[in-house]
């Protein structure tokens, strides 16, 4: 089932915030959302369609019938960020990672339970330097161009991690419940000890939120909750339809046992432009989103299998590195240089998205 293209008639709102949201006609009360985001300039409406790669739904239906993924039946199907889900990115499925972590958020709230607020693999999909060479090695996390085909064998461990839950969009907006910008009221809210490591990865993350984006024609910005972390990826993607998300589905617990797993099938993702949104460190679940306007990345599903175990990896390769921090350990551990090609997993609870926006 191909998404749905919002239709021509669709409205943009400005909400007080800032935020300018393509809102699709009809869209009722789910449209007075206030998302904490940078504002835009900018509120594109098109009717875009969607190109001829594999759209992620179908790919997230085949999933379905093996088992790996879903939201029917699922407690977290009928809260309001499922709602705003079903409203903003029609016909797409919302992911059972993204899923789990929303119903988490209630069950389970970062503001009565404690998670640690420490950098795991999900930042070593970002451009920076706050991927360590430590932490990606031995993880298989980035490969090789060349190893993405049917039959290639892959070393990769990824370890389970306490993945932190998404508050809802009605706490995470509200700064007195869970404070955001303040590092001294984050810290007193979530009980971090100052001058703690878990701290520190907090101001980090503060510091990495507020700061310009790294790359000439990236756009960036930090979302507190998933309905500003779509909004936000809709509005980089231009508004409009056409939008999808798509992420890695995992076994249980999020992590891959040590093994040789071998690829079982590829399948590139529709789109020439995607925004991917990392985890970064913080004591609820805050996702640094951003996407490139040079048009050099390519998506992929990847199908992979070690015994009984499988897994369904979204994948990014970047073909374009020039622009990259050349202490990246990706050119370290793939014994290769800046300006070349580099291929990696997005790691669980991470929600890529993408849009067709350049027509045949």
């Amino acid at each position: 089932m191909a998404a749905k293209p919002w239709s021509c008639g669709a409205t943009c709102l400005e909400e007080p915030q800032g935020l300018y949201i393509p809102v699709p006609e009809g869209f009722g009360s789910q449209s007075k959302l206030h998302l904490p985001s940078p504002p835009h300039p900018a509120c594109p409406c098109s009717n875009t369609d969607i190109g001829q790669g594999m759209h992620p739904s179908k790919l997230l239906l085949i999933m379905v019938a093996a088992g790996t993924a879903a939201v029917h039946g699922d407690p977290a199907a009928t809260t309001p960020a499922a709602r705003f889900w079903e409203q903003a990115l029609p016909g797409t499925l919302m992911p059972e990672a993204i899923a789990d972590l929303v119903q988490k958020g209630i069950d389970h709230s970062p503001l009565v339970e404690h998670y640690p607020a420490f950098p795991d693999l999900s930042v070593c999909g970002a451009w920076s330097n706050t991927c360590t060479r430590s932490m990606a090695l031995g993880t298989g996390i980035f490969f090789h161009k060349a190893q993405l085909h049917q039959g290639s064998a892959m070393e990769i461990s990824f370890p389970a991690a306490a993945e932190t839950a998404i508050l809802p969009h009605s706490v995470a907006a509200d700064e007195k419940k869970a404070p955001f910008a303040n590092l001294t009221e984050v810290l007193a809210t979530f009980a971090i000890a100052p001058g703690s490591a878990e701290a520190e990865h907090v101001r980090d993350t503060l510091k990495w939120c507020q700061a310009p984006p790294q790359l000439a024609g990236e756009l960036m910005t930090c979302a507190t909750s998933l309905e500003s972390t779509v909004a936000s990826a809709t509005r980089m993607l231009g508004g409009g339809g056409g939008v999808w998300a798509a992420a890695s589905a995992l076994p249980s617990g999020g992590g891959l046992p040590r093994g040789r797993y071998v690829v079982e099938a590829v399948a590139p993702l529709d789109g020439d432009h995607f925004v991917a949104c990392h985890k970064v460190p913080f004591p609820y679940a805050v996702y640094q989103c951003h996407m490139t306007t040079r048009m050099t990345d390519r998506a992929y599903v990847v199908s992979l299998r070690s015994g009984a175990l499988t897994a369904h990896m979204v994948a990014f390769c970047h073909l374009d590195t020039s622009n990259w921090n050349q202490s990246h350990p990706a050119f370290e551990i793939l014994h290769t240089k800046l300006g070349m090609p580099v291929c990696h997993f997005v790691p669980y609870g991470n929600p890529v998205f993408g849009k067709k926006v350049t027509k045949a």
